[in-house]
């Protein structure tokens, strides 16, 4: 037990065979290999109940210094729907058009991407995640958050791992510069924009890139 005044509490996890540990895994990377990137949404209602428990499960990520620097902001209002749709739909315009390298182009190719981002209109649901470089003290001067990068990275997982479980599709989209979902949603000083989030039901009959991932021996290294 660490020698601390803070107070801490038995924690006992599940515990299971190890033929039911390796069942387990599997039967997950099964789960998620599922998952795919998905541009085309249906505008089928989703319950908020349901967004808000995603942002829970999201919000149980481990964190530095347990700091939780994130906001999710969530929107659902057509009017401001359609605002980021068009200052998102400017950057990438220009994206496209002069900011990337023909390298990159030419790795986007195989997905069909475009400037064009009809989803973010259509989606019953957006989710703009801002990482939040320090908080206030009560005074109002500043008090730093740690790996924050890192932290709010790892609740995006879980995030999308959790709209993966929920039956539900979205998309990881970072419109460069994002500075203008600050200003659209007033966000104060202390906060970034990190990634913006599409959640809804796909659309009818969707089809996505046939991609294949990496296998085990292209993305680990063992050393027993």
């Amino acid at each position: 037990m660490p020698d601390t005044d803070f107070p801490f509490i038995p924690y006992h996890p599940d515990q299971y065979t190890s033929e039911e540990v390796v069942r387990r895994a599997q039967e997950y990377f099964n789960f998620l290999d599922k998952r795919r990137s998905v541009r085309e949404f249906s505008d089928k209602p989703v319950p908020r109940k349901v967004i808000e428990r995603l942002l829970m499960t999201a919000s149980t990520a481990p964190s530095g210094a347990h700091k939780q620097p994130w906001t999710f902001c969530v929107i659902s209002n057509p009017e401001l729907k359609q605002q980021i749709r068009a200052a998102a739909e400017k950057e990438e315009y220009d994206s496209y058009h002069g900011r990337m390298t023909p390298e990159w182009l030419e790795d986007l190719a195989p997905l069909g991407t475009d400037w064009r981002k009809p989803f973010l209109e259509v989606a019953p649901w957006l989710i703009v995640v801002f990482k939040k470089a320090y908080d206030f003290k009560e005074d109002g001067s500043k008090r730093n958050n740690y790996y924050v990068s890192e932290s709010v990275g790892i609740a995006c997982g879980f995030l999308i791992s959790a709209i993966h479980h929920a039956g539900l599709v979205t998309l990881t989209h970072t419109p460069s510069p994002m500075n203008f979902l600050t200003k659209l949603l007033k966000r104060p000083e202390n906060e970034r924009p990190f990634l913006l989030l599409p959640v809804g039901y796909p659309a009818h009959e969707v089809r996505v890139p046939d991609l294949e991932r990496k296998p085990l021996q292209r993305v680990s290294e063992w050393y027993e």
